[in-house]
């Protein structure tokens, strides 16, 4: 069984513009994707920024998705530390809060071994009782989960899938093969090829601004209509490229959200800012190929490059104990 949904967003924080987290835009936000074809919500993971906030935000948002997706989408818990012990306290209180899964990154700017990735896996898998997803991203990390890692995590009865942002296809299909693991596409170039090779769904970053096609995507390949998820995924390529390509995913996705009136401020808390005028301009070049995508409308697309600058300082720093 599944217990983490198929059409997964890598969620957002939404912030004011002086940096704080705007609690009305986060349930708004969440409600927006969930009625849109979405079935998880990862907060606190890459796209919420989860290394500038604290840790009473992060319990805070799983309590606000729980309540707000009211038994409509599994709330997933993403980010963790890259000190197992702080971790371990992170995914317990997560738990408690009503975290439906967790999500353990492999731990960045250590530089662990294999076998110090894997002894952070295990005690983390030993201190919950939730399904848990592995976070194989060695671009942000530094430290890939090697083959063989996955293999021996995979053992572990709480540890049930791997969210690949590696895109590499033959070593998806030979731990397919070779586990019982669901796989989820990191990547949301990638998401098509990944189910076509039997990854179970996503976690997306565009997914924030466009649930509705992946939905289409994930349907199409469950029930066997290539065709119709291939046109969906076409549809989508110029969308991922304004989100994915030009800045980080979560500077992206705010500023088109907020130019869709869908969130009150682009803002990022430093040291992410807003984008440049060039870039801005690459991401609107990007979003005026966009047509077809169910659910969208870029008709009243307003950007605010002002409001998008800079990066915020909030009040109360995050990351640490």
């Amino acid at each position: 069984m599944n217990p983490f949904g198929q059409v997964l967003v890598a969620l957002i924080t939404p912030f004011t513009a002086e940096g704080e987290v705007n609690w009305g835009d986060v349930e708004k936000h969440i409600d927006d994707v969930i009625s849109a074809g979405a079935d998880g919500i990862v907060v606190t993971g890459t796209t919420g920024e989860t290394s500038t906030l604290t840790d009473p935000e992060k319990i805070k948002l799983v309590e606000v998705a729980k309540s707000v997706s009211a038994g409509r989408a599994k709330i997933i818990t993403g980010g963790g530390s890259n000190e197992t012990a702080h971790a371990i306290e992170l995914y317990k209180a997560s738990e408690k809060a009503g975290a439906d899964g967790v999500m353990f990154v492999t731990p960045y700017y250590n530089k662990p071994t294999q076998a110090g990735v894997l002894t952070h896996f295990r005690m983390l898998a030993d201190a919950t009782d939730l399904p848990a997803i592995l976070y194989d991203i060695p671009g942000r990390t530094g430290v890939p989960i090697m083959y063989e890692t996955i293999l021996r995590a995979a053992k572990h009865p709480n540890i049930l899938a791997v969210k690949d942002a590696k895109g590499d296809f033959s070593e998806v299909s030979r731990v397919l093969n070779q586990t019982d693991l669901m796989y989820f596409s990191g990547d949301d170039a990638n998401v098509l090829p990944h189910l076509a090779i039997g990854a179970t769904g996503l976690i997306g970053v565009t997914a924030n601004i466009a649930p509705a096609p992946y939905r289409v995507i994930v349907d199409a390949v469950n029930a066997g209509d290539l065709a119709t998820a291939t046109a969906a995924h076409q549809a989508l390529e110029p969308l991922v490229r304004a989100a994915m390509t030009h800045v980080p995913g979560t500077v992206a996705a705010k500023y088109i959200l907020h130019g869709l009136g869908r969130i009150s401020s682009p803002r990022v808390r430093l040291p992410l800012v807003g984008p440049e005028e060039s870039e801005a301009a690459q991401i609107e070049d990007e979003l005026a190929l966009v047509t077809g995508i169910k659910g969208l409308d870029l008709t009243n697309f307003r950007p605010d490059r002002n409001a998008a600058a800079g990066g915020a300082l909030p009040k109360v720093a995050g990351a640490t104990r």
